[in-house]
């Protein structure tokens, strides 16, 4: 039996068949022996070959991936975590404050999702609890991303201020929503499908960060066609596989400038006649954008993580 894998709790999986039924199965002890570094071998939107085995529905196989998200596991250094596989587009949901999300973790997460060719979506959520100051910052962040060809929408989960865009967009797609505790993905969700039945919790006191209600990830089916991946929060995003030469490539403002640098192999960082230097010195490269790249660079160099 064919189906794709809908839920995880670390030992059983949901799998969704092609009949529309689901089944809870379980992994063969043999499958994580041909996986490479991955913290879990079965993920979120795999296609899997499903069997009984004395009752139990048993994994068999994974079947080759289209696509996926990846980062560095924060449990183990050497250890890498897939968000989900098999998607058509992704949403990273960040707020400006309560809590604060960093550009360096929405850059990391857009570098990524561009490496494997997933689609991208900036949704700076929470628009109706900001200042002023917080106010322009969003219209900043949402000029700077929009430049560089990220489609940016200004939501409000709890207000449905432009719910209706992303349900729109999310329609007969596979759509992973990734971001910090406490930004408001499940709100989100319940506010596009309130049939759902997901927890939501308030901001703990301390820096503002938001509680963990999503314990595990989940694929949902969507009654208006598509489906939705809810992810546990994450906190920070390390960088894979990635080869310091090619880092810029994934950066699509910086991308554009590569063949007017001097040298055919410039990293953008101290080299003379540098065509990316130039344009962030002109201000066409935004500063919070070539900084994050130089975090990206340093931290493959050493694996020291900077991310704000």
């Amino acid at each position: 039996m064919k189906g794709r894998v809908t839920k995880s709790t670390g030992s059983w999986y949901n799998v969704r068949l092609e009949d529309g039924t689901t089944v809870e199965a379980r992994v063969k002890g043999k499958m994580r022996l041909i996986q490479r570094r991955t913290s879990n071998p079965v993920n979120i939107g795999d296609l899997v070959m499903v069997d009984r085995d004395d009752g139990d529905a048993v994994i068999r196989e994974v079947l080759p991936r289209n696509n996926y998200i990846i980062r560095q596991s924060s449990r183990n250094r050497t250890a890498e975590h897939i968000l989900a596989c098999n998607i058509d587009q992704a949403f990273v949901m960040a707020t400006i404050a309560q809590p604060r999300t960093s550009t360096g973790f929405v850059d990391r997460f857009l570098v990524t999702a561009t490496a494997y060719h997933i689609p991208c979506i900036v949704l700076l959520n929470k628009m109706d609890l900001y200042n002023e100051k917080e106010l322009r910052m969003a219209a900043e962040w949402e000029k700077i991303y929009s430049a560089c060809g990220y489609k940016v929408v200004l939501t409000s989960a709890e207000k449905s201020f432009h719910v209706n865009d992303v349900k729109e967009m999310m329609t007969n797609k596979i759509t992973l929503i990734a971001g910090h505790s406490g930004v408001g993905k499940s709100t989100l969700i319940i506010a596009i499908v309130p049939e759902i039945n997901l927890r939501t919790g308030e901001l703990s006191g301390f820096h503002e960060k938001g509680k963990h209600t999503t314990t595990f990830a989940e694929m949902f089916e969507l009654p208006f066609g598509g489906f939705i991946i809810d992810t546990p929060g994450i906190k920070e995003f390390g960088i894979l596989d990635f080869k310091e030469s090619e880092v810029s490539h994934f950066f699509p403002e910086m991308e554009k400038h590569l063949h007017d640098c001097k040298f055919n192999n410039c990293l953008h960082i101290n080299e003379p006649k540098c065509a990316v230097k130039d344009a962030v010195e002109s201000g066409e490269i935004a500063l919070s954008r070539y900084q994050n790249y130089l975090s990206i660079m340093h931290e493959l160099k050493t694996d020291e993580k900077i991310y704000d």
